[in-house]
């Protein structure tokens, strides 16, 4: 706005609207550029308004549906109308003030029926609510409210603490979930890996028993064919008693063994014997 000028001409920059009055009534606008004015008929220039966009920054502060005090840093962007520079002239005096007051009542009516998360979802929705209900109400004092942008919402410290921790135990917890998931499929691996190492060895001394005994039957073949009138008892005998001397010789040379003897003697060996003799003649009727 501009003072009272009284001369015959006047100078309206772009982008600008001059009110003229005649005797303190409203008269017309002037156009930018060079106007003329009759002094002499109690014409002047009262007041030169700018067209160009202002900005308003608002901060709200309200409540969330579920109790959550948040500051809402809005930014109002409006404008005089050029057709009703006079309105925006005469009907407001402080038109900052008058948006200010419209976008608190708006505001915090919208704001209280939403949760705290559905204000930050839909933050483009309170903004355009508030557009729609001021521009209702400005355009008929000469202004437009050209965007409403919603910059911030400001929750209370304590909320935004308690959020990042409830985010910090949301993400813990998925994180745990994956580790038990990996673990598990670790711990099936190696139940898998250690049935086949034991089927694998199962194989292994099934097949050194079998080679054990394939060797034994050979020699014991090869020993009655060679010596004439020995039995093929005496023959596993003497194996077996061999066998045994090898075994105590064996753990005689090493010192670091853990060794746990039973009882023993050439009437145990015997036993033994026996033992080995009519598990090989019980396969070999079985096999026949």
């Amino acid at each position: 706005m501009g003072n009272s000028c009284c001369f015959l001409c006047a100078c309206v920059d772009q982008a600008s609207v001059g009110v003229v009055e005649r005797w303190g009534r409203f008269l017309r606008l002037a156009e930018p550029g060079l106007n003329f004015f009759n002094p002499f008929a109690g014409e002047c220039l009262v007041a030169v308004l700018s067209t160009r966009i202002s900005s308003l920054d608002v901060k709200i502060e309200t409540k969330t549906k579920d109790n959550v005090f948040v500051q809402l840093l809005c930014s109002i962007q409006y404008r005089v109308l050029r057709q009703n520079a006079d309105d925006a002239y005469y009907e407001l005096q402080n038109p900052r003030e008058q948006i200010q007051a419209y976008v608190f009542d708006v505001a915090r009516a919208i704001v209280p029926r939403m949760t705290l998360d559905e204000l930050f979802e839909q933050k483009g929705e309170v903004a355009k609510s508030v557009l729609e209900e001021l521009e209702k109400v400005m355009v008929a004092y000469g202004y437009s409210i050209e965007h409403i942008l919603m910059v911030d919402i400001i929750p209370d410290s304590h909320v935004r603490m308690a959020m990042n921790e409830i985010n910090a135990a949301q993400r813990l917890q998925l994180a745990s979930v994956y580790k038990g998931e990996a673990e598990k499929i670790l711990q099936i691996k190696r139940a898998e890996a250690d049935a086949e190492s034991k089927y694998l060895g199962g194989l292994g001394v099934a097949r050194q028993r079998q080679a054990i005994t394939d060797g034994l039957r050979e020699n014991i073949l090869n020993f009655s064919h060679k010596v004439e009138g020995t039995s093929a008892k005496e023959v596993m005998d003497l194996i077996m008693v061999t066998q045994y001397f090898d075994t105590i010789k064996d753990l005689g040379n090493s010192s670091k063994n853990t060794t746990v003897f039973i009882p023993h003697g050439p009437g145990h060996v015997r036993d033994i014997g026996e033992q080995i003799r009519n598990g090989l003649m019980e396969a070999s009727s079985a096999n026949i």
